[in-house]
């Protein structure tokens, strides 16, 4: 028992040098996924590079945007500190579609939440940008970007998503700037809807907000 001890120690030792994790040997299948609706956030954002250039991007004024895709529970984080590049191809759909990347958001949500994802940087925003069209596919797109300036509540959107309690909407000041969705499954298999059927319940957050 003591040899074992030993060696799994030793393990330890090692992946904490080389920075490698044991969440990295299976994907993730319980995550927060987290959009922003790009106005709001730089409401209270404008000295931000993306919110400087914010009338320049014309996919946020219709559309959420990227902020990240959380594996569960919160524990599960910071699991390395490396980060290698994705392709350029990639990286040119996240500068649209994750204005954040510009004051460095692509890189601190990889190492805070990505790099315990269990794929590599590719991979793992992927999965993101998939999510995020199907979101910007869905009802609830064309709800919320249709009641600009209006108060929504979340009754409404569980009316539009049909999963009731699967979603909680962050606000600040009134204005509803993130809307995050509880998903259980695997990402590149299965559809948004799928992914929150089985998903846990999300409470707290606020109620109303305005658009």
């Amino acid at each position: 028992m003591n040899g074992v001890r030993r060696i799994v120690s030793l393990v330890l030792l090692v992946g904490g040098l080389f920075g490698f994790s044991f969440f990295k040997s299976t994907v993730s299948k319980e995550n927060l996924f987290s959009v922003s609706i790009q106005q709001n956030f730089c409401r209270f954002h404008k000295n931000k590079k993306e919110c400087r250039s914010l009338n320049r991007n014309s996919f946020v004024q219709n559309n959420f945007t990227l902020h990240g895709l959380w594996p569960q529970p919160r524990s599960r984080h910071d699991c390395s500190n490396k980060y290698d590049r994705i392709d350029n191809a990639l990286w040119s759909e996240l500068r649209v579609k994750m204005p954040g990347v510009m004051s460095g958001l692509a890189k601190h949500e990889w190492r805070k939440h990505g790099s315990c994802y269990g794929k590599s940087e590719q991979g793992y925003f992927k999965d993101s940008l998939k999510l995020l069209d199907e979101v910007n596919k869905s009802a609830l797109r064309n709800f919320v970007f249709s009641h600009k300036g209006k108060v929504v509540t979340k009754e409404q959107i569980n009316q539009v998503l049909k999963q009731p309690r699967k979603v909680q909407l962050v606000c600040k000041k009134g204005y509803i700037s993130e809307i995050r969705f509880s998903l259980k499954g695997d990402i590149s298999k299965n559809s948004l809807e799928e992914l929150q059927q089985g998903a846990k319940s999300l409470h707290g957050g606020c109620q109303r907000g305005k658009i």
